[in-house]
């Protein structure tokens, strides 16, 4: 597809390149032994709207490429199951626990697992899930599923509101963004929340975690900048938090003007991303720089321990280790295999660095080092290998959160 010259949110002109990580391929094209080789390269570039101040890739793959089959599965760790059963009970509980008759609808619902958490909680649920292969696990589990691409025109072929909307993890996916915000607003009930989880800008910026950005993100949000999107299409943020989850994620709330009231803890956190010029040119110039530190120490790490001679495996193959590992240019020379949990993923090749995928319970002997690319379930990583920390099999994190939002 063309390069965007507007701004996604805004239609701004006033775009400025922050980030080139080169032509990569998409990241979640994980490879048949008979492709590698011959997967297509897209150009990489972020780039930073100087009207709404939002992030945004300036290239789209198509999204019938990236979302029509893909292997990324919502409930693989435990980690992730526990943040979406805590997401819906505190959303129930504060507004949902005594209606009758409640409902939610879970946009990009994946293998179904958030569904889940609302089924148990009373709601009547349907998930609208893009890729068929991921839709049908959650049909399997008796979900309601439709497959689609979620936007305007599958809002109105819907045809109801309901009382809770969940995007989780999808809403800087979005190629449509406005026909998808659209159809959102179609589908709320008067006083339904929007409830949107989304990988937060500020955060990615303090953690110098640059592998977040690949081609299915489009968008890299502030509160700023999805404010402005919401407002544009009569939607009203209302309340918002920040979790750990991915490396550091924002949860906002969103509903009809006026529906509900808004919460100091929101006004709080968007003067400090403000005050903390989160929103402003420096701080994406020094983004850059971290990442060029980042890439420094990491090849010093890969090359001490070549020559010491040592074994070093990837522990995890999630999309975003292919953007580290395309971006630092690292090979199975280097990294000879990536131990992954999820069996849709077992025997493909990761795209660009050609590194094979083996499934964990395959491995009869660690590797001396495990370069950790699911660098965001550190704590539940840790804890199921604490019998290999123990043995002296080194885990080594190339991005370790800490900025001011974590």
């Amino acid at each position: 597809m063309p390069e965007s010259h507007l701004c996604r949110i805004c239609d701004s002109s006033d775009l400025r390149q922050v980030l080139d990580l080169g032509e990569q391929p998409w990241a979640n094209h994980f490879l048949r032994p008979e492709e590698v080789g011959s997967e297509p390269t897209y150009p990489l570039r972020l780039v930073w709207c100087g009207r709404c101040r939002g992030a945004q890739l300036d290239y789209s793959v198509p999204k019938e490429t990236m979302f029509g089959d893909h292997t990324y599965v919502s409930g693989t760790t435990q980690t992730l199951r526990e943040h979406f059963r805590s997401l819906g009970e505190d959303l129930n509980q504060r507004f949902f626990s005594s209606l009758s008759g409640k409902s939610c609808l879970d946009i990009g619902s994946n293998d179904g697992t958030q569904l889940e958490v609302y089924r148990d909680l009373g709601f009547d649920v349907l998930g609208v899930e893009s890729c068929e292969a991921v839709g049908r696990l959650a049909q399997e589990k008796n979900l309601p599923t439709v497959i689609d691409f979620f936007d305007q025109a599958c809002a109105e072929r819907l045809n109801r509101t309901f009382d809770v909307i969940n995007a989780s993890g999808v809403f800087f996916h979005l190629e449509d963004l406005h026909s998808v915000t659209e159809g959102i607003r179609i589908c709320l009930a008067p006083r339904g929340v929007f409830q949107v989880q989304f990988l937060y800008m500020p955060s990615i910026l303090g953690n110098g975690s640059f592998d977040q950005i690949y081609h299915e993100h489009l968008l890299y949000f502030s509160l700023k900048s999805l404010r402005t999107l919401l407002e544009r299409h009569g939607l009203e943020p209302f309340d918002a938090h920040w979790s750990p989850i991915h490396g550091g994620s924002m949860i906002l709330l969103a509903g009809h003007p006026g529906a509900h009231r808004i919460t100091a803890e929101l006004v709080r956190l968007e003067d400090y991303e403000e005050s903390g010029g989160f929103n402003e040119l420096p701080a994406y110039q020094a983004f850059r720089q971290r990442v060029s530190f980042l890439e420094e120490r990491t090849q010093r790490f890969l090359e001490e321990r070549r020559l010491q001679g040592k074994v070093v495996y990837g522990m995890g193959a999630p999309v975003k280790g292919n953007t580290l590992l395309n971006s630092f240019s690292i090979d199975r020379s280097q990294i000879s295999l990536l131990v992954e949990k999820n069996p849709l993923r077992d025997g493909l090749v990761a795209p660009g660095s050609h590194i094979p995928v083996v499934l964990e319970k395959a491995i009869e002997v660690p590797p001396d080092s495990y370069f950790v690319l699911a660098w965001n379930f550190r704590r539940e990583i840790l804890a199921n290998h604490r019998q290999l920390v123990e043995d002296g099999v080194e885990f080594h994190f190339p991005i370790e959160p800490g900025g001011r939002w974590a």
